[in-house]
């Protein structure tokens, strides 16, 4: 009987930002999937040995070159993905998603982001285009303050 490897069935920990200045949010356009394409928050993947906090003040600053101060916790989010085709799940990450406030710089896309800009809160519900990453959006700046 074959043995189903387990590093395959690990799911992936990731950060989040939902970058605050004044009535805006910063949002990038992702270079890579899952979601290639779609406007979504800046983050990515934690190092070995890194900190959440640590991995999202990188990650906001690999992606944006912006500078912000970390308010708090959102949600920790579960994304899982599965093929069209056969419900398979073929990803799963666990999204870990602060809130934090800009301090310096003007974003400027790098790393995984092709594009990165500061917009309102109306103008993010219509760019992003998963549900969870707006309510995530949505819950940061309720419970954080824009």
């Amino acid at each position: 009987m074959p043995t189903e490897d387990p590093i395959r069935r690990t799911p992936t920990p990731t950060v989040g930002v939902v970058c605050l200045r004044g009535d805006q949010v910063l949002l990038i356009k992702r270079g890579n999937p899952p979601r290639q394409g779609q406007w979504s928050l800046p983050g990515g993947r934690l190092e070995w040995g890194e900190t959440t906090v640590d991995a999202a003040l990188r990650e906001l600053k690999e992606e944006t070159g912006v500078e912000a101060q970390l308010l708090g916790l959102i949600e920790v989010v579960d994304g899982v993905i599965t093929s069209r085709t056969t419900g398979e799940v073929t990803r799963h990450y666990i999204m870990i998603d602060y809130a934090a406030r800009w301090l310096s710089g003007e974003p400027v896309a790098g790393d995984d982001a092709v594009e990165a800009r500061f917009v309102s809160f109306a103008e993010a519900e219509s760019m992003v285009e998963w549900s969870e990453t707006v309510r995530i959006i949505l819950a940061g700046r309720e419970r954080f303050g824009a």
